[in-house]
């Protein structure tokens, strides 16, 4: 089972915190935006006698909310199609558990999502990586690296859209693509779809269920990012395929039931929500904008310019980003303020591919941002100065 390269380096940020450090979190996708006012309402107007285990497959309210929000989305969802999941983590769980056996294999666009290579150690799933490469903003790898990836063994591919870490959105060529793929070998396609509402192309959002491969689709979702409600672990898992379903549901049962509290609060979330999506789209826009050129402009980084989600992967002029961040952490620091990253080696299923890149989280209101980029930039400075 790998680190985390997410948390990992948080006991060393814990240590700088105790010594009077105020530490910068660009490490995690944890939104500082206030989550809807429905949802903490909901929570405090709880008057429930009993806290009840709920059905397995999720309360038949959050589903059918889920159904109506899916729908406004243009992605046409029937409530019985939706499970509810602790988190879009235990989804990816399920997901693997239920359409492949240990030993099969899946694909994977490195660099990927670190969680999935550790959902699939815990399922005994084989992980197989396709490169992206930060030239080209991480852009979806030829047909032809798949074509060499797919063995007798591979049983799904997986795809997050927007993409956590660097910030992809997929194109409708490269998404159809996939979509070959997928039909000519009769896999699975997992697609992440939780930042789909973080989309900063001028063109409409496409989901894997709108490709016409409706019974290879399994789509994960979570309220987390959308609503900043990381902490109720609310995730769904969505199929048109009856038999995964079914597969899915004994998962469910032999964990009883997901959060109670939490599917209260991402119910209230769902609808009359459009005017705070609205103004969370837009902030997080302005800090991608001021962000990824402020880091463009330290000298010797380098960082595409995400076209969804909130992350960004940059390229530093260091020879080894997990040493820099650790150091960062325990011998760095500007006016006792010190900025925390994620090393991006953790990202890829071959580590050396990421030594010099590290994965940030521009989920900071603009002010502090710019404060990251200034300690940031002496930062590189002065470790550079002494190596």
């Amino acid at each position: 089972m790998p680190s985390s390269p997410i948390r990992k380096l948080a006991p060393l940020a814990s240590l700088a915190k105790s010594q009077g450090v105020k530490v910068y979190h660009l490490n995690i996708g944890q939104p500082d935006l206030p989550s809807p006012q429905q949802a903490l309402d909901a929570i405090h107007q709880v008057d429930r006698k009993t806290l009840e285990y709920s059905p397995s497959e999720g309360n038949a309210s959050l589903r059918v909310a889920l159904s109506r929000y899916y729908t406004r989305m243009g992605i046409n969802v029937f409530p019985e199609e939706i499970l509810v999941t602790t988190g879009g983590s235990e989804a990816i769980l399920f997901a693997f558990m239920a359409c492949m056996d240990p030993g099969d294999e899946i694909i994977m666009v490195e660099p990927c999502y670190a969680n999935y290579i550790s959902m699939a150690v815990t399922a005994g799933i084989v992980v197989k990586t396709v490169t992206s490469h930060i030239e080209n903003g991480f852009a979806l790898p030829p047909v032809e690296e798949f074509e060499k990836a797919i063995t007798p063994a591979t049983k799904a591919i997986m795809l997050c859209n927007p993409s956590n870490p660097g910030g992809t959105l997929y194109t409708k060529e490269e998404l159809y693509q996939l979509r070959d793929i997928v039909k000519k070998h009769n896999l699975f396609l997992m697609s992440d779809e939780v930042y789909r509402e973080f989309v900063y192309r001028d063109e409409p959002f496409l989901s894997a269920l709108s490709l016409g491969i409706d019974q290879n689709v399994v789509l994960i979702d979570s309220v987390s990012k959308r609503y900043s409600e990381c902490g109720i672990r609310i995730g769904a898992l969505i199929s048109r395929n009856p038999e995964v379903r079914a597969t899915v549901l004994k998962f469910a049962q032999a964990r009883l039931s997901p959060p109670l509290l939490g599917q209260i609060a991402a119910e209230a979330s769902i609808d009359g929500t459009e005017k705070y999506s609205r103004e969370c789209f837009l902030e997080y826009k302005a800090r991608r904008d001021y962000f990824i050129d402020a880091l463009n402009k330290i000298p010797g980084v380098f960082s595409p310019m995400p076209e969804g989600a909130f992350y960004t992967i940059a390229q530093l002029p260091v020879d080894d980003a997990e040493d820099f961040c650790k150091w960062c952490l325990t011998d760095f620091s500007d006016s006792k303020e010190t900025v925390m990253m994620a090393p991006a080696a953790g990202f890829y299923g071959d580590p050396s591919l990421g030594r010099k890149q590290v994965r940030l989280a521009y989920v900071l209101k603009i002010e502090d941002l710019k404060r990251c980029i200034e300690i940031l930039g002496k930062a590189l400075e002065k470790y550079n100065s002494t190596k």
